[in-house]
């Protein structure tokens, strides 16, 4: 009689939602973990040192590159035609960027194409404007726009910068006009420079930027160097 009703007890929960239920969960196969994905060896060496040197060097490239060609280059001065405003061998940064907003102003200290040899960079100061008559008379430069005849419309400059050594001889009294995107520059020192007194002014297109910082040596660094101070 026992063994009659554990039958049949058995035999009415086996027919229960339970039971079923708990039946299918653990005949159910638990899904195997997926294998992880081969690591490709570009990906490795990437996370190894030199693949993070070299994405260092990329990224230095990618931000370098263009502020050389479009913002600022480096310049080393070379000869005595600045002095004593530059030395030779001074190293400066050229700002490229700021006469393709503005142009170019009287007094600024410009690094550009040599005329006759583009290949090669000059350092000078503009001292005639486009449109502009350069008059030079006894190592003084004068300006005038319009009506040159009168002698009002004449301005003679005050240059506090210059060099002039009394025992190279004097050069030639110099007249030029101006077009309009021409720029009369001479050299700081005077005597020993070669300047559009000799080779003629420097057309707008030609200038690649405006010394703006002096960063050797050390004992003379600071911002636009050779500046017009009022």
């Amino acid at each position: 009689m026992f063994y009659v009703l554990c039958f049949t007890f058995y035999s009415s929960l086996c027919q229960t939602p339970f039971y079923n239920t708990m039946a299918l969960i653990m005949n159910e196969t638990i899904p195997a973990s997926p294998a992880p994905e081969p690591i490709s060896a570009f990906k490795r060496f990437l996370k190894s040192f030199w693949g993070e040197m070299l994405q260092i060097v990329v990224i230095s490239l990618v931000i370098v590159i263009p502020f050389r060609l479009f913002i600022a280059q480096p310049f080393l001065v070379s000869g005595p035609s600045m002095d004593d405003t530059f030395a030779n061998g001074e190293y400066l940064i050229v700002d490229e960027l700021t006469y393709n907003f503005n142009d170019p102003q009287r007094g600024d200290v410009i690094i550009f194409h040599y005329p006759l040899d583009t290949k090669k960079f000059f350092i000078k100061r503009i001292i005639g404007l486009p449109g502009e008559t350069v008059e030079i008379k006894n190592d003084k430069v004068i300006i005038c726009l319009t009506n040159c005849q009168i002698e009002a419309n004449k301005i003679i400059l005050t240059e506090p910068y210059i060099k002039i050594d009394k025992l190279e001889p004097p050069r030639p009294n110099t007249k030029v006009i101006l077009k309009a995107d021409e720029y009369f520059v001479l050299g700081d020192n005077r005597s020993v420079s070669s300047d559009s007194r000799i080779w003629g002014p420097v057309k707008k297109d030609l200038i690649s930027g405006r010394a703006f910082l002096r960063l050797l040596p050390f004992s003379r660094i600071g911002l636009f160097p050779g500046k017009i101070t009022e």
